[in-house]
């Protein structure tokens, strides 16, 4: 009877064991086949994600809907083909963007969240109206003073199949683990 009940506590040991190794598998394929690990190079996005800081974009999410307003993309810069920059959509497909005396208008209305974010000295190419194409995005970092970013003629406007996917999580460091949004 003891040996029994020893060999069916074994038995549970390893079941538990085996359902926690599956579990964790299936989560790493789901996270990594729908995403990707980037690391956040410069102070562009500040305050929301720092230099050093891991993050995953999600690959999957523009298969099932566009991009909106303030999602963190990752995209790629025409001739750059696997190399991510991270930056805020600003500027919506068709909308025309400014900036006037550091100010972000869409549409010449001021951008809705502007005031949380830091004002954009230098306009750059926004200094005058922008009008979007039918696919592309106007992307900013949050830290405008330190972003390279489509105020700049080697960003410019970012079109649709440049964005390689959301920016969504963030994984390290540990002390700022968890979800991204604005």
């Amino acid at each position: 009877m003891y040996q029994e009940e020893k060999s069916s506590r074994v038995r549970l040991v390893v079941n538990w064991i085996v359902d926690v190794i599956v579990v964790l598998s299936i989560a790493w394929f789901v996270v990594f086949a729908m995403g990707r690990q980037l690391v956040v190079s410069g102070q562009s996005m500040e305050p929301e994600l720092s230099q050093g800081e891991v993050v995953l974009m999600n690959r999957i999410i523009y298969h099932l809907r566009k991009p909106e307003r303030f999602d963190i993309v990752a995209f790629e810069k025409d001739g750059e083909k696997g190399k991510y920059y991270i930056k805020r959509i600003i500027g919506m497909p068709g909308e025309t963007i400014q900036i006037r005396d550091g100010v972000v208008y869409v549409n010449d209305q001021i951008l809705e969240a502007e005031d949380g974010l830091r004002r954009a000295a230098l306009a750059g190419l926004a200094e005058h109206p922008v009008t979007l194409g039918e696919d592309e995005y106007f992307l900013l970092g949050d830290n405008r003073e330190s972003s390279e970013d489509s105020r700049f003629v080697n960003v410019g406007n970012v079109k649709a199949e440049q964005i390689g996917g959301i920016v969504w999580f963030r994984i390290r460091p540990l002390s700022r683990f968890g979800r991204l949004g604005f």
